[in-house]
């Protein structure tokens, strides 16, 4: 899909340059910054997630978590 984006000048030289340097084009250069910074996002968010637990030494595990929730007890 085609897109119109505003880019500083200056940015394009750069972004010119560095698709030279690296022997490919402008546009596969825009797509390889698109994929990554996507990609990154995807693992914060992950990292976050898997990190849930970290400042939970009460509740050894997920077993315990339940148990604590059908008890009533407070969290």
């Amino acid at each position: 899909m085609r897109t119109l984006v505003d880019i500083p000048e200056e940015d394009i030289r750069w972004l010119d340059r560095a698709a030279a340097d690296a022997g490919t084009s402008r546009t596969a250069m825009v797509r390889e910054a698109v994929a990554s910074l996507r990609a990154g996002r995807s693992r914060r968010a992950i990292d976050d997630y898997f990190g849930m637990w970290r400042d939970r030494s009460d509740i050894p595990d997920g077993i315990a978590y339940q148990r604590l929730i059908r008890s009533g007890a407070p969290r």
